[in-house]
């Protein structure tokens, strides 16, 4: 059965999140530098099957654009174009990095790993992005 992938993309680091078989469970999958995301992609879905990419939008409170909105929308246009056979969706991500930090804390994570940012905060906001995803449909 194909899975969904979650991406949230930053300017230097994107955290990545794929569903089991059944997509009823996200899980932070990887943490990749951005520039590498493309190709990351292309050698998981030849590996794995994947019929939906879920990226997340960020806004402001207000729901205005931020300065991330127009690279990911340059993202989806990017992963439109490369992957025509998946469906790409965008979901909103506010919160997710506190939301990912503070659910960090309570599975115990030492301060510790918590800093170290690069490896485990972006995939836990991508699996909490993608599990708003499977929760809304």
């Amino acid at each position: 059965m194909p899975r969904i992938l979650a991406i949230d993309l930053g300017t230097k680091r994107t955290g990545l999140a794929v569903t089991d078989p059944l997509k009823m469970l996200a899980n932070p999958l990887e943490t990749i530098e951005t520039f590498k995301l493309l190709d990351y992609i292309k050698t998981y879905i030849s590996k794995e099957e994947v019929d939906t990419l879920v990226l997340g939008l960020p806004t402001r409170l207000n729901g205005q654009d931020n300065e991330m909105t127009p690279k990911v929308m340059a993202m989806k246009e990017l992963l439109e174009k490369n992957f025509p056979s998946q469906k790409i969706e965008l979901i909103d991500e506010r919160f997710t990095s506190k939301m990912a930090m503070q659910s960090m804390i309570a599975m115990g994570s030492k301060k510790k790993d918590r800093r170290e940012k690069a490896g485990n905060l972006d995939k836990v906001s991508a699996a909490i992005i993608l599990q708003s995803y499977l929760e809304r449909q």
